[in-house]
């Protein structure tokens, strides 16, 4: 298989975030391999396509830095130039760079001796690893200063500048329950829609669900139900983008109804919707549909 039209290199110094920078792209959808061999990555920036198979469809970072196997900056920089030349244009670095004094302290703060200093101050190891990649600092394109930054500014920048519209985005579950049975234990966001009049003490919508029409519109007919809905489904349209900008990988919504067959199943099924409408795409999972439905349980209407 041919490699993906995009690969980017993230190297570096160590201590000035690579992990946080791979793990963040990871989140973003991306292929991420950390310390891949030398030969290895000459064999993949090389390789050619295979008859009849095209380029992977996802993008691909590879961690490479001093401890790489056979770390050499000068023969990656002559390798890149070499692929560029012949057409292979996807290829880019990323550089983190980061103050010797800061460096210094972060080294001092995590107890970790320096790869390149195991029996040394870490500053002669850090000296010593500026000068083996100086040639990639100077010749590659994107750079980062992570002196001042805290891995969740560094991961934002990340988000920022490599984010793929369709990759990274949160996977989002609408989930319908009842309160009887518990609430769901992953969820985010729940919302009680036990202020509804319940279809339940109907003789003639009892046996049906949130899913079916004449339960759908009896709901629907409490003088509550449109005003709270909506605002319910504006709050979430302000939350999820957030929610993503943050870099929040799951996010469940959970409606609640006594049972869980009619009111949250219908409301979470309207939500989900609007979601839809709003380029989301989220998944729906009714929990309790098919519980044995009990009176013992359930609200009666008027407070009875």
């Amino acid at each position: 298989m041919m490699p993906p039209s995009q690969i980017l290199l993230v190297t570096g110094m160590s201590g000035a975030g690579k992990s946080t920078a791979l793990k963040t792209l990871e989140d973003l959808g991306w292929e991420t391999v950390d310390n891949l061999p030398l030969f290895l990555l000459d064999r993949l920036l090389g390789a050619d396509a295979a008859p009849g198979l095209g380029e992977m469809s996802r993008p691909l970072a590879i961690g490479i830095g001093a401890m790489t196997r056979e770390f050499d900056a000068e023969a990656i920089v002559q390798q890149v130039d070499r692929l560029r030349s012949a057409g292979r244009h996807g290829i880019s670095v990323l550089f983190l760079d980061c103050g010797a004094d800061e460096l210094a302290r972060r080294y001092d703060e995590t107890r970790r001796r320096h790869p390149l200093a195991a029996d040394r101050p870490a500053r002669e190891g850090i000296e010593r690893e500026r000068t083996m990649v100086d040639p990639l600092r100077r010749w590659a394109a994107g750079l980062i200063d992570t002196s001042t930054y805290t891995s969740s500014d560094l991961s934002q920048e990340i988000r920022h500048r490599f984010a793929h519209p369709g990759l990274g985005e949160p996977a989002i579950t609408v989930i319908s329950f009842g309160f009887s049975r518990g609430l769901p234990t992953d969820a985010d966001l729940v919302f009680d829609m036990r202020f509804l009049r319940n279809p339940h003490w109907d003789p003639a919508l009892r046996p049906g669900t949130g899913i079916d029409s004449p339960v759908a519109n009896y709901i629907a007919e409490d003088p509550a139900y449109e005003p709270a809905v909506s605002r319910v489904e504006e709050l979430l349209l302000l939350l999820l983008p957030r929610y993503r900008a943050e870099g929040k990988s799951y996010i469940n919504i959970a409606f609640g109804c006594t049972g869980g067959r009619h009111r949250s199943v219908h409301v979470a099924e309207r939500v989900a919707a609007r979601l839809r409408g709003a380029s989301f795409s989220p998944t729906v999972v009714h929990r309790d549909l098919a519980a044995l439905q009990q009176d013992t349980f359930e609200d009666r209407p008027d407070g009875q």
